[in-house]
């Protein structure tokens, strides 16, 4: 069986939809014969159940089509784990701007039901933030080996809750602020600071986050000192940490400094006292609205968090507004 493309895709005559849609979910059905979309022939041109398409085999045909190599290969992955999928703009329309809609295994295109919308990217590809939260990566790297990525919009909550004082005398001292004498609530109860002494209590010493927070309320000192100072050492970042961090807080969430793990905050959903502490679940890691990810990087967050039992969270700022996106490694 030989194929012609016409306007973008390409037709197969003769007993084209018995032999390819019936049975197998490939293309769109025109009577006996069918329509498919590139990355639908190049994979009947691998299992050789067409001969040609104009006349090309596949390396040709391959080599023809801006990014139909990448694409060819994660077809064909899912093809192999046993799954039917099909282009997204069939499915999805013209405006979308993921690559595959897979359908569950077992179902096809002859139902309703997407297990996955797949985004194909290349290991060089830019990965903006605004693609994430809906979609699955399917990040294809130099030996075209493929690393599933999946990508939610995550519900961030806690239970986290302490009954703190107020008018607590505070000091900003370089960049951070001391807490003479600190009660004992803003540490042992709401996991505030960082005492300098744990077996006494006494002084605590905060970061211009937690002191930001709590200034002007529980703290008695100047919150724009404190917030300007904070400017001063990390620009226009660290109005976007304070933004998350003070909505983490009225979550119920208690976030920590991540540096240790490469982020900005590791996060405690259920703290009751420090002597208690759990888990912490999450690292986040704030960026920008139009923050855009190399496939790299994404990867060696993902593969961090896995290995210290955390789910990698990006804290999308969009002005006063904070999206949730988690990405998690992923094995259709």
């Amino acid at each position: 069986m030989h194929g012609r493309t016409t306007d973008g895709t390409v037709r197969l005559e003769g007993n084209a939809r018995e032999r390819f849609y019936d049975s197998r979910g490939y293309g769109v059905p025109d009577g006996a014969a069918l329509e498919l979309a590139p990355v639908e022939a190049a994979h009947l041109l691998w299992r050789e159940d067409v001969e040609d398409v104009d006349g090309r085999d596949l390396q040709a045909y391959l080599a023809g089509e801006p990014g139909l190599a990448v694409r060819f290969l994660v077809y064909k992955d899912l093809r192999d784990r046993g799954f039917y999928l099909a282009p997204a703009e069939r499915w999805f329309g013209h405006e979308t701007d993921v690559d595959f809609a897979v359908f569950p295994r077992g179902e096809g295109p002859w139902g309703d039901a997407v297990e996955y919308r797949v985004r194909v990217v290349g290991e060089r590809d830019d990965v903006p933030v605004t693609h994430l939260g809906d979609a699955t990566l399917a990040v294809v790297d130099e030996e075209s080996e493929i690393t599933y990525l999946g990508t939610d919009h995550e519900t961030v909550s806690g239970s986290s809750a302490a009954t703190l004082p107020s008018g607590v005398s505070a000091t900003l001292v370089g960049d951070r602020v001391a807490v003479p004498d600190a009660p004992v609530e803003l540490y042992e109860r709401a996991f505030y600071g960082q005492p300098l002494d744990r077996n006494d209590g006494g002084d605590l010493q905060l970061s211009l986050l937690e002191a930001a927070h709590l200034a002007g309320d529980v703290l008695d000192i100047d919150r724009e000192s404190v917030v300007g100072k904070g400017r001063q050492v990390e620009g226009e970042r660290f109005d976007r940490r304070l933004r998350v961090y003070t909505t983490l807080r009225e979550r119920g969430v208690v976030p920590k400094t991540g540096f240790k793990f490469g982020a900005d905050f590791r996060t405690y959903a259920d703290v009751e006292s420090v002597d208690d502490l759990g888990h912490s679940e999450l690292l986040v890691r704030v960026v920008p609205d139009d923050h855009v990810f190399a496939p790299r990087d994404l990867a060696l967050d993902v593969r961090l968090a896995h290995g210290v039992r955390k789910t990698m969270v990006y804290a999308v700022v969009r002005g006063d507004e904070v999206e949730w996106v988690a990405v998690r490694r992923l094995t259709p």
